[in-house]
């Protein structure tokens, strides 16, 4: 599909044209943004990346997670804007937690080389502190190539596949999809059917496999993709999500079924490097076992 330039998602094939359009309005916009003098207050925001800390609460959690830290950092995008990735970077140095995922995108561009972001996810990777390791997916951004590369950084890499962590003889499991906005096929809905029962967390970098992922038992969806929308009206609602479906889980907290769901607002950006109305995050969620 890379190699072929084809472009597919769970609900079909995406427009060119459409793509094609949308890079003129995004260039307009940006020269707007520039006129109004509004430019540089939207890099500024860009640059302005938090720390977002969460609690979830499952009543089957194994007992031995209660209190799991997992450090979520999305759509770093490194050569898109470095100056949010050194901000991000900072961030998670801080916390030592028990696993890190990263939930795809990592380079600016959907195509061309991607060596120039290797040496920024050496330094985050030498920054974060994870008992557990580091696991990582692909994003519509990148190329199967980053899979190796990112392997040899030590980043355990999850394509349609599930591994699982163990504590005190109690078993969670983290099941990771390749990307399923451009790259789609059935063997991401093959890798959540196939996962071993038990306390399950989907990584997918966009939410557009959330019914699936509920149907096959997952408690926790970890996604991105969206950038929250990254330029919102005001109240942080979403002009563009680049979702082919569940637009409604573009951002934020959310539950579908029994399964809850964070769809983060990524470090770096897509397109333009301005965000408004919207804030780059990293994302610390604890698991707790709720009382019976």
């Amino acid at each position: 599909m890379e190699i072929g330039g084809e472009r597919l998602g769970p609900e079909g094939g995406h427009s060119r044209v459409r793509w094609k359009m949308l890079k003129v309005v995004i260039t307009i916009f940006g020269l707007a943004l520039r006129l109004v003098g509004l430019y540089r207050r939207g890099r500024r925001n860009a640059l302005d990346v938090r720390m977002t800390r969460l609690d979830l609460s499952f009543a089957d959690l194994p007992p031995a997670f209660d209190g799991f830290q997992i450090l979520q950092l999305t759509d770093l995008h490194i050569d898109g804007l470095p100056e949010a990735m050194d901000a991000a970077r900072k961030l998670a140095a801080g916390p030592e937690v028990d696993v890190c995922v990263l939930t795809g995108d990592y380079r600016f561009r959907v195509e061309g080389p991607h060596e120039q972001i290797l040496p920024g996810m050496r330094a985050l990777v030498g920054a974060i502190r994870a008992r557990h390791g580091i696991y990582a997916i692909l994003g519509n951004h990148d190329c199967a190539a980053i899979a190796d590369d990112f392997g040899d950084l030590g980043i355990k890499m999850l394509i349609n596949e599930t591994e699982s962590i163990e504590q005190d003889g109690h078993r969670i499991h983290l099941t990771g999809t390749d990307d399923v906005h451009y790259f789609f096929t059935e063997a991401a809905r093959g890798a959540l059917a196939e996962s071993p029962p038990g306390f399950k967390i989907a990584l997918i970098h966009s939410p557009e496999l959330v019914e699936e992922a509920a149907e096959q038992g997952y408690q926790i969806y970890l996604t991105g993709h969206t950038h929250g929308g990254q330029v919102c009206l005001p109240g942080g609602r979403p002009v563009i999500t680049h979702l082919g479906r569940h637009r409604r889980y573009a951002s934020g907290l959310w539950r579908h079924g029994r399964m809850q769901g964070y769809t983060s607002t990524g470090v770096g950006v897509s397109a333009l490097p301005v965000r408004f109305n919207n804030r780059s995050e990293v994302v610390l969620l604890t698991l707790r076992r709720a009382a019976d």
